[in-house]
């Protein structure tokens, strides 16, 4: 292929890779502009704060939870199973549910594509240094089962690891797969919860929440043990 051909399907790739990161950081700084004007971050304090954040969009609340949703996996870290409780409150567990898996999916796949599409600029804006170089070698060795392990435990940081994920060789079709098999599981009982879906007893809350306050007590000492013990073992 003659020189000046490839230095010109290199000058267009260039452009085109501008033009995706212009069009995402207009989409990024417009969403959480939009998120800080409408009151969004002030109503993270409390479920029934949120609950009625998200109601003051009727008759289109449930586009604003499904973009709520989207952008809490773009701009990290807005914890969707919080939004996810509030919205089961509001629309119902199934509904919400299907708005937040819809959400999360997208905006991992999002996230995971324009990482792709720009590479190590783009991750390092959004993914710390030493998160980085924490991950992204265990990723590229591990691949799925890395991801998998990843998404189905609360102490590592999903939404940043979506973001890796793109500078590696893991092809989309695959991640996509892995996402939607792997991150629904923990929103699933944030909606259920939220929505009433599940009917327990006193005496199974009271033994619910005791094994719920053990394992949030037990994952803040002793998280950083685990990851720290299975990135130790991915490695060997």
């Amino acid at each position: 292929m003659p020189i000046h051909s490839m230095q010109g399907r290199d000058a267009e790739m260039k452009r085109s890779q501008w033009a995706v990161a212009l069009v995402a950081a207009l989409l990024l700084a417009g969403g959480g502009l939009l998120l800080w004007q409408t009151g969004f971050f002030a109503a993270m304090g409390s479920l029934e704060d949120m609950r009625a954040y998200i109601e003051r969009f009727a008759p289109f609340s449930h586009l604003a939870y499904f973009l709520v949703q989207l952008l809490s996996v773009i701009l990290a870290p807005i914890p969707s199973n919080i939004t996810a409780l509030a919205g089961a409150l509001l629309f119902g567990t199934w509904p919400a549910f299907a708005l937040t898996t819809a959400a999360v999916t997208g905006g991992s796949v999002l996230v995971f594509w324009l990482a792709r599409v720009l590479g190590r600029p783009f991750a390092d804006r959004f993914v710390g240094r030493n998160i980085s170089e924490r991950y992204l070698d265990v990723i590229r060795r591990k691949r799925d089962i890395f991801l998998i392990l990843v998404f189905l435990f609360p102490f590592f940081p999903d939404d940043m690891i979506c973001i890796l994920a793109g500078l590696t060789d893991i092809p989309l079709p695959r991640f996509f797969v892995i996402t939607v098999l792997t991150r629904p599981w923990g929103l699933l009982v944030a909606c259920a919860l939220g929505g009433s879906a599940i009917h327990i007893p006193l005496w199974g809350l009271v033994l619910l929440g005791a094994a719920g306050i053990a394992v949030f007590a037990a994952a803040l000492k002793y998280g950083d043990k685990w990851e720290q013990a299975l990135l130790e073992r991915f490695r060997k």
